[in-house]
């Protein structure tokens, strides 16, 4: 394990020592991102910075870490790392429809379903039992992998805000892998921790104020790596090991959510962008943009926290668990104004309830 530590160690500093080579790439391929009305960065910035990562994790995975994965699962996941890769460095330069962005991931997961055969297969509940997903395995694990990778993307709006959760969420998932999934796919473990590595060497270049941005080569890159991993631990999927990767990845996850729910409700296109996201919120209450980043670490780290509760937890103390983070997500939520100033049931009917209580005193 201390050769192991060693080469995650190399595979931080590889990252950060080719970043700034990839920023002048960026300049010359005219990957750059201009200011506009959706942005918060005020001068151009070149992007791209997700090749970077991408880089220094396959060198570690394929020569420094090389005797550490199989074959054959290890160079299935490459192909689909090109794919999505491909797909975001020509969306940083040209800027891809959502439509081909989505082509490209969905083609991307095809490759880890039927070539790297990472899916989901049988499904365990409470008081029904387990049962095969048969031909659903096939939508449902291409959801997952659209879901999951979109939820990145549509986080990363601030310097470092998607590479530090992301940082977070995949340190604490290899820490579950190592500790809950069996022993003989430590590899998991191993090749989530290499990711990590790539992400911290990174991020200097990235918080603010950043000298270069993730781009959609970064943020497709590591939201579609987030998935594959969580998809190795969902496999044969329980109550828990279902809720696990979602608390884990709870930043993005809400932030896509909510996204959803503000456009239907406001009658907009799901596809299209705003100004209305987690991070948006928070600036526009008054927090800076390093204020607003870090208090979204913050806040990943509690779901991160919560999740490792889940393996020591009996089944209805993990369904108790799950009603106490909703309720406290929703407030949260509403608190911020995230669906909008006039949409907080939850607060409103905790405040009525107040009200009668004075009432009753």
């Amino acid at each position: 394990m201390f050769s192991v530590i060693v080469k995650l160690f190399l595979t931080m500093i590889l990252s950060a020592a080719i970043t700034p080579f990839v920023v002048k790439l960026a300049y010359i391929l005219g990957a750059v991102d201009k200011p506009n009305a959706r942005r918060v960065n005020i001068k151009p910035m070149p992007t791209m910075g997700g090749l970077a990562i991408f880089i220094a994790f396959n060198f570690s995975t394929f020569v420094l870490l090389r005797e550490q994965f199989p074959t054959h699962e290890l160079f299935s996941v490459f192909l689909a790392e090109c794919i999505i890769i491909l797909t975001g460095i020509i969306d940083d330069i040209r800027e891809l429809s959502p439509k081909a962005k989505l082509a490209g991931i969905f083609a991307a997961a095809l490759v880890i379903y039927f070539l790297a055969g990472i899916r989901m297969n049988e499904v365990t509940l409470p008081l029904i039992g387990s049962f095969e997903l048969g031909w659903w395995s096939l939508p449902i694990t291409i959801i997952w992998i659209i879901a999951i990778t979109n939820a990145v993307n549509l986080i990363d709006g601030l310097d470092g805000l998607a590479t530090g959760v992301s940082i977070i969420a995949l340190f604490t998932m290899g820490v579950m892998a190592y500790f809950f999934l069996n022993m003989t796919n430590v590899y998991v473990a191993i090749w989530i921790f290499a990711m990590v590595a790539a992400l911290v060497g990174f991020l200097p270049h990235n918080f603010h104020p950043a000298s270069i941005f993730l781009g959609d080569t970064g943020s497709l890159f590591i939201g579609f790596m987030m998935a594959v991993f969580s998809l190795k631990g969902l496999k044969n999927v329980t109550f828990i090991t279902l809720l696990m990767p979602v608390v884990i990845m709870g930043v993005p996850i809400t932030d896509t959510v909510y996204a959803i729910l503000r456009r239907l409700l406001n009658k907009k296109p799901i596809m299209q962008a705003d100004k209305h996201h987690l991070h948006h919120r928070l600036m526009q209450l008054g927090l800076s943009h390093r204020q607003t980043v870090l208090v979204i670490y913050g806040l990943s780290l509690v779901f991160a926290f919560i999740s490792m509760l889940y393996p020591l937890s009996t089944l209805w103390g993990s369904v108790l668990l799950t009603v106490g983070v909703l309720f406290g997500l929703e407030l949260f939520i509403e608190s911020i104004g995230l669906l909008g100033d006039n949409r907080q049931p939850l607060l409103k009917a905790i405040q009525r309830f107040v009200k009668r209580l004075e009432k009753k005193d």
